[in-house]
């Protein structure tokens, strides 16, 4: 939902009710994964999408009659292959999504949350789903403090504890619970799943990953769109003010004139940042990678020739860098795509960063086999 904040803000500030259709479970091989959006207006305007394009259609006439009705409504889709006309996932996965009328009334928590996304701090939606009663109900979490109640305290506490052990993992899904919060297993078995069960979405808002790009050359810049693209926070620093200049990097959430191994020490590095070393110059590059290859980075990658990466490797040796810790460097950097202008080797640090980070093979999908999509924590899960 972090890409569509402005225009929904803007649907809500005009007083335009909306629709929200959110993907709240799915299994096998499907396009999108659980806290994915889409969004239609009274209006009839759409934004965002649920399965890239399989069962849109269906749910924006589900999210019609919602605003209409102000009922929420969920519905699952399956395989559909004997009718080519029928609604349904051709990939042969499953996707149930939640639709909601969004509007001061039934979400009055909406304009918090979303300036809260927007401000990169840690935020939960807890939402009824499914149970007996007060279906569409709403809990904004965040670390210390909420908005909303499903009307027993008891609930309230237990849906606020594991949202906030949820947003701490940056992982959304399901949870189960009796009247009085007790927590339920989703067994589906007869003599354990009862009809008073509560079912309650948890979707995480965390802070978009980091990517530090180090080096402000022309391959630097092409880095910056594409991690931009992709939704990192993008960092481009610099010791040469001359060449770290807004200008030249106006798509960069920041730029940073500082030596780089100074600025990464004090920077806050997690499991989820990328960081990418394009500096060319030893007596950048080699303090810089001193530092990086001993922090909790997910991903650190140098570019280079070998024969550049192999005198690289002489000087962390002789830094006191182990062979483990070597071995983190992605060098040269990015997947062999022949790439050579820096569009296309943007492109291919991108790559390598997406199949490092969804422990992808690489290789053609025409010469693989088994689920195109691997099964996730969902769209706002950390590395």
């Amino acid at each position: 939902m972090r890409e569509l904040l402005t225009d929904l803000l803007g649907w809500w500030e005009v007083e335009t009710p909306f629709a929200l259709a959110t993907v709240v479970a799915t299994s096998a091989s499907v396009p999108r994964r659980p806290g994915a959006v889409m969004a239609v207006n009274t209006a009839g305007e759409v934004l965002g999408n649920v399965s890239g394009g399989c069962v849109e259609g269906a749910v924006y006439d589900t999210a019609r009659r919602v605003l209409t009705t102000g009922e929420p409504a969920l519905e699952t889709f399956g395989f559909s292959a004997d009718d080519a006309f029928a609604v349904g996932l051709t990939c042969g996965g499953t996707i149930s999504v939640f639709v909601q009328r969004i509007d001061p009334v039934t979400a009055p928590d909406f304009p918090a949350v979303a300036v809260a996304v927007a401000a990169a701090e840690p935020v939960a939606v807890a939402t009824v789903i499914a149970g007996p009663a007060r279906v569409g109900v709403r809990r904004g979490v965040w670390l210390d403090r909420v908005a909303g109640t499903f009307g027993t305290e008891s609930l309230d506490a237990a849906v606020t504890e594991d949202a906030r052990a949820m947003l701490v993992q940056g992982r959304s899904g399901q949870r189960h619970y009796g009247p009085a919060g007790e927590r339920r297993c989703d067994t589906r078995r007869r003599d354990e799943w009862r009809c008073d069960t509560v079912t309650v979405f948890v979707q995480s808002f965390v802070p978009p990953a980091r990517m530090l790009v180090f080096g402000a050359i022309d391959f630097a810049r092409a880095v910056t769109r594409v991690g931009v693209f992709l939704g990192y926070h993008v960092t481009v620093c610099d010791a040469r003010g001359v060449f770290a200049t807004r200008r030249r990097f106006p798509e960069a959430h920041e730029v940073v004139v500082e030596w780089p191994h100074r600025y990464l020490k004090r920077t806050a590095v997690d499991p989820s940042t990328v960081i990418c070393v394009l500096t060319h110059d030893p007596k950048f590059d080699v303090p810089l990678l001193e530092v990086a290859l001993r922090t909790r980075a997910g991903y650190v990658g140098a570019m280079g020739s070998r024969r550049a990466h192999a005198d690289r490797l002489t000087r962390l040796r002789d830094a006191g860098l182990t062979e483990v810790e070597l071995a983190r460097i992605r060098a040269p950097i990015g997947l062999d795509l022949g790439a050579r202008t820096p569009e296309e080797t943007a492109v291919s640090i991108a790559a390598e960063i997406i199949q490092n980070r969804r422990r992808g093979s690489g290789q053609p999908l025409s010469t693989t086999a088994g689920p195109i999509h691997r099964c996730g924590t969902g769209e706002q899960g950390i590395w």
